[in-house]
């Protein structure tokens, strides 16, 4: 498939009018754009989140009112009628112009397209089909994660928006960076220069996160991937900051940026206001939600960033003992520590709970929405993997940067010790509790990843060697992979060769996983974009994998 990407702007214009009829004194009676495109999420049977931005053309403080449309896209005829459900509000400058309807009262299965209109204006067209109920053939679900504005197009956004089918899209995460200014990350782009991060610094205060999301709904691929369908979405660490747990960040300096939960309800404040989720009742960060699809599969969305998360394990800070050489025995002990948590209790618990519900429905698929790679990846030596020839000849053929990239791989690879401890290998014993339920419910599941910006086909096994579930992560948008800064090593086929749980691994392709579930198999197909940095591109798929259900449990794996 080749699109070009101009195609795009044609497809997502908006309207500037001044209304003839004047209004109340305290409304805003001016000319006003629809410049975020609209967006649609949280679907379930009988109801959908609708979203839109109004952007008046002067500054105000007065309220802006709206409407909404949502009608059915199928054809009237004598046996069917076609019923439009409409209603009204109004925004103001304290929720940044936003808008965020909880539409009730829909039909099970069905396309609907809807709209908004302000002061004369009408926006784009948006899709979004509510979740189905009883017997379900298949299900379709794009899955993408970490979207890095300097580095590069958001072509998979526009792949995504011209598939033939989606359900839903599924966002796992990391939707905005925080990083800004000058040789930040992603600004060694050679399209940063035109795509640098606005503001141009780092994001702290409430301004400047309503400004980086309102940058983000800018780009034209990005409203389309939106207007395609509704999406599912949960937060990982970038949209507050970096490696962020409940009581801080790696990216948070106190001294400098003031108090961690000020910054962070800025940051989720924000992320309320612009992104189609329904919030949780009475406010605050537990944003785990079940989505049923049928018969067929349940979706279980976690979070595992703010609600309770431990603050991650570190080599530079935990792994040497008093006498400053590596304490293996010392850090592992860390690592096992049974209180230590991604999750809460309480969100376990309800995992749990939820899992044995859907098995009991008698639905075939538990599919669990995840932030970040969750399968045992122990450092790779890329000599001993590689063989001495080839790997000097990697080397050979490598900058400065990525040799010394290389040697801390083969430092710590001796040590035997996890690759990523802000994954679910820096808490093993909260992953163990997670196997456990899924177990004890007899669950097929799934689970789906992203943060790594790799591709990954993982078997999933407990402490006993039990395979407890697969794992399908998706590469990034845009963000760069291991295989961006170690172009003469095979990355992901180190990562293959040197872990039991990984079948594949790609750590340079840009894309989205497409899942299509039915009753006698899942397939995940790898779907990667030729390029992020010209104006065309093309998608092709890398892999294909199956899996297939069983009286408790899933099968590996299998390509093809």
């Amino acid at each position: 498939m080749t699109i070009n990407r101009r195609a795009v702007l044609a497809f997502l214009g908006v309207g500037l009018a001044t209304p003839a009829l004047a209004q109340a004194p305290s409304r805003y009676a001016g000319a006003v754009a629809f410049k975020h495109g609209v967006a649609a999420g949280d679907p379930l049977a009988d109801r959908v989140i609708l979203w839109t931005r109004i952007t008046p053309a002067e500054a105000t403080t007065g309220e802006i009112a709206y409407r909404w449309r949502i009608t059915p896209t199928g054809k009237p005829s004598f046996f069917r009628r076609v019923k439009t459900l409409t209603g009204e509000g109004v925004t103001t400058a304290a929720r940044d112009f936003t808008v965020k309807v909880d539409v009730g009262g829909l039909k099970p299965g069905t396309e609907y397209s809807y709209e908004f209109e302000a002061n004369g204006v009408v926006s784009r067209n948006g899709w979004v089909r509510t979740l189905p109920v009883g017997k379900v053939a298949d299900v379709v679900l794009a899955v993408a994660s970490c979207s890095l504005h300097p580095n590069g197009y958001f072509h998979a956004y526009s792949a995504i928006s011209a598939l033939p089918r989606v359900d839903a899209v599924l966002h796992l995460g990391d939707y905005i960076y925080e990083y800004g200014g000058p040789g930040s990350y992603g600004m060694d782009s050679k399209v940063a220069w035109h795509r640098a991060h606005e503001p141009n610094h780092e994001i702290v205060t409430l301004a400047d996160y309503r400004t980086r999301h309102a940058q983000y709904k800018s780009d034209v691929q990005l409203q389309a991937a939106h207007a395609r369908a509704a999406w599912i979405v949960v937060w990982d660490d970038h949209e507050t900051a970096n490696d962020s747990f409940m009581s801080g960040a790696q990216n948070h300096t106190p001294i400098d940026e003031g108090p961690w939960n000020e910054r962070k309800a800025a940051a989720i404040k924000a992320y309320y206001e612009w992104m189609p989720i329904r919030e949780p009742e009475g406010g605050g960060f537990s944003i785990n939600r079940t989505f049923h699809f049928g018969d067929l599969m349940s979706l279980m969305m976690l979070e595992t960033r703010l609600t309770a998360r431990d603050r991650q394990l570190s080599y530079e800070h935990d792994l040497n003992g008093m006498n400053g050489k590596p304490d293996v025995a010392g850090f592992r002990k860390k690592l096992a520590d049974p209180y230590r948590r991604m999750m809460g209790e309480d969100q376990e618990a309800w995992l749990a709970s939820e899992l044995k519900a859907s098995v009991a429905a008698g639905r075939t698929w538990q599919v669990l929405g995840n932030e970040v790679v969750m399968a045992r990846l122990n450092i790779p030596s890329p000599r001993k993997e590689m063989g001495e020839a080839a790997y000097a000849r990697a080397l050979a053929a490598s900058p400065d940067a990525a040799r010394k990239r290389v040697a801390r791989l083969e430092e710590f690879a001796r040590l035997n010790l996890p690759y990523g401890l802000d994954m679910w290998d820096g808490y093993p014993a909260d992953r163990e509790r997670v196997y456990a339920g899924i177990k004890a419910a007899g669950a097929r599941a799934i689970v789906l990843s992203g943060d790594s910006h790799a591709f990954w086909v993982n078997e999933l096994f407990d402490d006993e060697g039990v395979r407890a579930a697969v794992e399908f992560g998706t590469t990034g948008i845009t963000s760069p992979g291991g295989g961006d800064v170690l172009k003469a090593f095979p990355i992901g086929d180190l990562f293959a060769s040197a872990n039991k749980e990984v079948l594949f691994s790609e750590q340079a392709a840009k894309g989205f996983v497409l899942l299509t579930l039915t009753p006698d198999q899942a397939r995940a197909d790898l779907m990667a974009v030729s390029n992020i940095t010209e104006p065309t591109f093309e998608t092709r798929v890398v892999k294909t994998y199956r899996v297939t259900p069983h009286a408790a449990g899933v099968s590996a794996p299998v390509e093809g």
